[in-house]
């Protein structure tokens, strides 16, 4: 074998990272170290990997065939070492989850992973769907938990479980106990509203798209607890996931607002790179996942602990 695990190592920081100087952060290495292992890869089989683009190492032709393959055997290399030293070849994890998912479901799911694997190591990452799309797609995570749509070719999504939206005020909102309300008269209220690139946002536009009339945006922030706080505190309505909803329902700090117009059901899904190899901890996660929903029709029917 010509080439080293440290060469593919590199390679795949490189490349991920679009630069010599922050992959040699990321790994730990010199940068002059990390320069030598590309340019003796490529050296070796007369080849080039990267293109340089302004100030920016980018993929060529050649390199997208490779990368995926690379991060293949270095996944395989890693459940091997950790299979060796006793571990069962659980090993590391990267997860991606977005934000209704990772608030409220992704925590338990790690700790319920970590217990039975002491010797595990998860890191998380909190991002909204277009990002968490993004990193699966570059291989900067091992799986992905979505609340919206992955069109990506390169990805495999999988359905989990069903999530439903709700329309919601404070009670102390004009439109509070009235009632269904029209889409027309939701279209002038002042709205709390997620950003661009969120599942949520994307569910909420497109159950709306056959009115012509437009959303009137008081607020974007992109922390559901922070949707839900200004929404009490009477600056305007919002739309989230019922699960980050329910414990507001039941001490009645919210209420929702009936939209037979709007159909907010959405799925929440697992993505994974196509060519991503499924080692021991990404299986075990995903069973862990789907124990979690057994039985569940829908996210806010999951048993979780309440929040006070």
């Amino acid at each position: 074998m010509h080439f080293t695990l440290r060469q593919l190592e590199v390679f795949v920081a490189v490349a991920q990272h679009e630069s010599v100087s922050r992959a040699a952060r990321a790994l730990s290495l010199s940068q002059s170290a990390t320069s030598t292992a590309l340019a003796e890869l490529e050296r070796q089989f007369d080849c080039q990997l990267l293109d340089r683009v302004g100030k920016r190492l980018r993929l060529n032709a050649l390199g997208f065939q490779l990368l995926p393959k690379a991060v293949a055997l270095l996944d395989r290399a890693e459940e091997i070492e950790e299979l060796l030293h006793g571990q069962q070849g659980i090993g590391s994890l990267d997860v991606g989850a977005t934000l209704t998912i990772g608030n409220y479901l992704a925590t338990l799911l790690i700790s319920d992973f970590m217990q039975r694997h002491p010797g595990s190591r998860v890191r998380l990452s909190v991002r909204n769907t277009r990002e968490i799309v993004e990193r699966v797609r570059h291989h900067e995570l091992d799986l992905g938990l979505i609340e919206g749509h992955c069109e990506e070719e390169n990805v495999i999504t999988q359905p989990w479980v069903e999530d439903e939206l709700a329309v919601f005020c404070s009670p102390r909102h004009p439109l509070a106990g009235r009632g269904p309300v029209e889409l027309e008269r939701l279209l002038h209220e002042a709205w709390i509203m997620r950003e661009r690139g969120s599942g949520t946002r994307l569910t909420l536009e497109q159950a709306a798209r056959h009115r012509r009339g437009r959303f009137n945006i008081l607020l974007e922030l992109e922390h559901t607890e922070g949707i839900k706080r200004a929404v009490e505190s009477g600056l305007g309505i919002g739309c989230v996931s019922k699960l980050a909803l329910r414990d507001a329902f039941r001490r009645g700090s919210l209420v929702p607002i009936p939209t037979p117009e709007l159909d907010l059901s959405r799925q929440f899904a697992f993505i994974w790179h196509r060519h991503k190899y499924l080692a021991t901890g990404m299986r075990e996660f995903l069973r862990l996942c789907r124990q979690m929903t057994e039985g569940v029709r829908r996210s806010d029917q999951i048993d979780l602990p309440p929040v006070s």
